[in-house]
């Protein structure tokens, strides 16, 4: 039989077999060990191998179906309670005084479903350069920053579809 200290396993089992695994969703007020900053393309996996901030092996296994946020803490059968942050990334940054053309900015990025984030007077996506430009042509704005990017959940965020 086989164990974990049995070389024969191969480094890729091995691995899978030690790393910290986090299966489950706790309480957001909860003191936590470490932080898990994930970009949003990675917060939308419920199974992948991750490394915390403080250098941490884990692989997230996660019910499937909700979306990890900031702030959203994670735990496991080891009691290891990790906090997701959103990742600096280079977004879309629209600024806006006039609510009707904010709305068409809004509705016309969000017609090609793309992933907003949406606060008063300002309008957040992934960086895009064909989106800019079309921002542009209607009459704003737009810069490029190093921000966390935590868009929208969606209409239909908590269904199985």
């Amino acid at each position: 039989m086989r164990t974990v200290g049995d070389s024969t396993l191969g480094p890729t089992l091995f691995f899978i077999l030690t790393m910290l695994k986090l299966t489950e969703f706790t309480a957001n007020d909860v003191n936590t060990d470490d932080v898990l900053t994930l970009a949003y393309e990675a917060r939308q996996k419920n199974r992948q191998p991750a490394k915390t901030n403080g250098g941490v092996i884990v692989g997230l296994f996660l019910p499937r179906g909700q979306k990890l946020r900031s702030g959203l803490v994670l735990t496991g059968t080891q009691g290891f309670r990790v906090r997701v942050e959103a990742a600096l990334e280079e977004v879309s940054v629209v600024l806006c005084d006039d609510a009707l053309q904010f709305a068409k900015a809004c509705y016309h990025i969000g017609n090609r479903h793309v992933a907003l984030q949406i606060m008063p007077g300002e309008l957040r996506y992934l960086a895009d350069h064909v989106l800019d430009q079309m921002v542009v042509g209607l009459g704003l704005n737009v810069e490029h920053k190093q921000l966390p990017f935590e868009p929208e959940a969606g209409a239909y965020h908590g269904h199985d579809h």
